[in-house]
């Protein structure tokens, strides 16, 4: 299995607009990151996790062609504003194959999706609308895509918001989570490569901070754990990533990683 980063970054990105702080002005590449979402790529299937406002720029730099599906995290727009660029997907191979693309999220985000895109959704569409199918996800159930078994794992962004994350095999995804229920933390059990996010130093009342991040790593005790969705609080990649716990790092834009099935 491959995992690549295509974003690491917060809502507002990095660096910031108008912030002139350390991490904003950084010339290491490192320190420069989209909105976050990931690309899972196993036996052939292709699936991206969330499409922000950076999700064009992100299939442009990878130079993916293709994709059989996307799976949504929650509703906000760092993580669906993207979601009309997929009509590249459709029409890549036309004329004559027109491909739908496939996303998959649980009711409320599916539900926002629907709003916001309508005229994706629309019985009379105009020309060059993007072509999706809209799956809605039991966040207590598995599902497939393509074969390929994924397991959903419900998180709270706050009180208000529930988050989904997704186990694929020996890769667990969360972003955006600020709390974890015992019973969800328990489909993380024997998982090898742990994906969290960890906004910043200071505590933040919808994510996880740093030390929570690594303390959800040390009670799931994957091989290995990576931290992304960080602002400029998290500090410089070069002066922040040494101060971890070994085996944890420091995702940036563009990493890519194999896991062992």
């Amino acid at each position: 299995m491959k995992l690549t980063f295509l974003g690491t970054g917060t809502s507002q990105g990095v660096p910031v607009i108008g912030c002139r702080c350390a991490v904003c002005t950084s010339q290491d590449r490192r320190d420069r990151r989209l909105r976050t979402a990931a690309m899972v790529e196993q036996g052939g299937v292709r699936i991206v996790i969330d499409a922000g406002p950076d999700f064009r720029y992100q299939m442009l730099r990878t130079g993916v062609r293709h994709l059989d599906a996307i799976l949504l995290t929650h509703e906000h727009k760092d993580h669906t504003g993207g979601i009309d660029d997929v009509r590249a997907f459709n029409f890549v191979d036309y004329p004559p194959t027109v491909h739908r693309v496939d996303l998959y999220a649980a009711p409320r985000t599916a539900a926002v999706v629907r709003k916001d895109f309508d005229y994706a959704f629309a019985r009379d569409k105009y020309r060059g609308v993007p072509e999706i199918a809209l799956h809605e996800i039991d966040p207590d159930r598995p599902f497939e895509v393509r074969g390929l078994r994924i397991e959903p794992v419900r998180g709270h962004h706050s009180d208000r918001f529930e988050v989904t994350g997704y186990r694929i095999g020996p890769l667990a995804y969360l972003t955006d989570f600020k709390r974890i229920e015992e019973a969800e933390l328990r489909k993380l059990e024997g998982v090898d490569t742990l994906v969290v996010n960890a906004l910043r130093v200071a505590p933040h009342p919808s994510h996880f901070c740093l030390d929570e991040a690594l303390e959800l790593i040390r009670r799931v005790a994957p091989r290995e754990a990576y931290l992304t969705h960080m602002s400029h609080e998290i500090g410089l990649h070069a002066a922040t990533e040494p101060t971890l716990p070994a085996g944890v790092r420091m995702a940036y834009d563009t990493l890519q990683t194999q896991i062992e099935d």
